[in-house]
């Protein structure tokens, strides 16, 4: 089974997220990294605040969404960037814990503002190597 690890897809103007990962909730953790790549290298985010986050949903897919707008949601009004996750499933519950920074962007250079998680490529599944893939297209 392949590492953990996360990636982003083209879709026209906007980009696809993707985390890939031996369990679900490992999954949804590299999705989120691959949601703060999106604005910059998660390396230069210090995990430095922790902040404790939850949602639900009523399936796997849409808690994917839920996590990544939620995630969005905190970055934009604590005006933060987060480069470390943790999730936990439990049903269709997810609790986190999310560490980070302060945006600054004289160091973080953030390339774009990430608007939304949307339903667009939407996926969570589990792959024929038994790795989980949990992705979708996020508005740019």
């Amino acid at each position: 089974m392949a590492a953990a690890r996360w990636e982003h897809f083209p879709h026209q103007a906007d980009i696809g997220v993707r985390g890939v990962s031996a369990t679900l909730e490992q999954a949804f953790e590299q999705a989120a990294m691959a949601l703060t790549a999106v604005i910059t290298d998660p390396a230069t985010v210090a995990p430095r605040e922790m902040i404790r986050l939850s949602c639900e949903a009523p399936d796997a897919e849409l808690l994917l969404v839920d996590w990544l707008n939620l995630l969005i949601y905190e970055m934009a009004t604590r005006n933060m960037l987060f480069g470390r996750f943790e999730v936990h499933l439990q049903g269709n519950r997810l609790a986190a814990q999310a560490w980070g920074e302060a945006l600054e962007p004289a160091r973080h250079h953030p390339a774009v503002e990430v608007k939304g998680a949307t339903y667009t490529a939407l996926r969570v599944a589990q792959q024929p190597d038994e790795s989980w893939v949990a992705q979708c297209v996020v508005d740019v």
